[in-house]
């Protein structure tokens, strides 16, 4: 009887996997299904591709072709917070750049890829992606 309870009570005390730490970032949810035969969509269908999807996530979403899978990052500055000078990160290659502060962040990782002052510690925010067919199902 002990056994089935203690697993009652750490099954219950895990913590979620899908809270956000980020500071600037607020956690939202959405739920969003492209279709990935539109035009639109033509540069993630290959390595290295990728495309801006507006009207989800904080900022918009970033969805990128790394070897077969599709990535989604958030585009919203992780390492400050969102003002109209630097409203989103910019695709520059494989890489988001901020404007700002001149970082640059990895598409294929999410990671930070020159720390210029030293203060800035979290990596790029990722959605879950889900293909289905030819169908990209993006969702947090």
């Amino acid at each position: 009887m002990r056994i089935i309870l203690l697993v009652i009570v750490l099954i219950f005390s895990c913590e979620d996997g899908n809270v956000n730490f980020n500071p600037y970032i607020p956690n939202i949810n959405f739920d969003k299904t492209i279709n990935l035969d539109l035009p639109l969509y033509d540069d993630v269908k290959f390595s290295s591709g990728s495309v801006e999807l507006s009207g989800i996530g904080v900022c918009g979403v970033v969805i990128f072709n790394f070897n077969g899978d599709i990535l989604a990052w958030e585009q919203c500055p992780p390492n400050h917070s969102v003002n109209s000078s630097c409203p989103k990160l910019n695709i520059s290659g494989v890489q988001l750049s901020c404007d700002c502060t001149q970082n640059l962040y990895s598409l294929a990782t999410g990671q930070l890829l020159n720390n210029i002052d030293q203060n800035n510690k979290y990596p790029l925010v990722r959605y879950r992606t889900e293909k289905i067919g030819t169908s990209l199902r993006i969702y947090n």
